[in-house]
């Protein structure tokens, strides 16, 4: 065990670590990683996280990185179950309009539903509540907000003046939009 490492910690990261390694890959972390209804997340969610918190760029995770996946992992949580108002174990398009709108995304009743329909009912991780509506499980929540964040701010880095408007030929479009985890 790494000094000053919390045992507890500790101990998780090396039941992780099922090849012994000393690191995970995104497989080994999400049989590790589960929702609210103990479902695993997402695969794409899990390499979401990853590439944010893989800092030496190995592909796998080490105990510190995991230190800070879990610390992140965590911090959504307790966002989660701040917007999840009915506690259904699960945001509805209005939970996360919430959300967005009070992270400083302000997005359209469109954008809303394009993005509970992406990582919502119809898709691994979602499903539809009582009444029809779509909803989106704790591991889709971070990640339709990470995406929302990142498109935002390559978005604002190509808006040199500010005004809401870019032009940009199609390799920088492909550039920016490939870039992006």
């Amino acid at each position: 065990m790494p000094s000053g490492a919390d045992p507890q910690l500790w101990n998780w990261f090396t039941s992780v670590d099922f090849d012994r390694s000393g690191n995970c890959s995104s497989k080994e972390l999400q049989q590790a990683l589960v929702n609210g209804d103990w479902t695993p997340f997402d695969l794409d969610t899990v390499k979401l996280l990853m590439s944010l918190f893989d800092t030496d760029r190995s592909g796998t995770i080490g105990f510190n990185e995991f230190a800070g996946l879990w610390q992140y992992i965590k911090d959504w949580q307790n966002v989660f179950r701040h917007f999840d108002a009915d506690r259904s174990g699960s945001v509805e398009g209005q939970e996360l309009s919430n959300a967005l709108r009070q992270f400083g995304y302000n997005l359209s009743p469109q954008l809303i539903q394009l993005l509970v329909a992406k990582y919502g009912f119809g898709q691994p991780g979602g499903f539809q509540v009582p009444g029809g509506s779509s909803s989106i499980t704790f591991d889709r929540f971070i990640r339709a907000c990470v995406v929302v964040k990142t498109l935002t701010e390559a978005f604002q880095k190509l808006d040199t003046d500010r005004d809401g408007w870019i032009q940009i030929n199609y390799d920088q479009f492909m550039q920016t939009v490939l870039g992006l985890p």
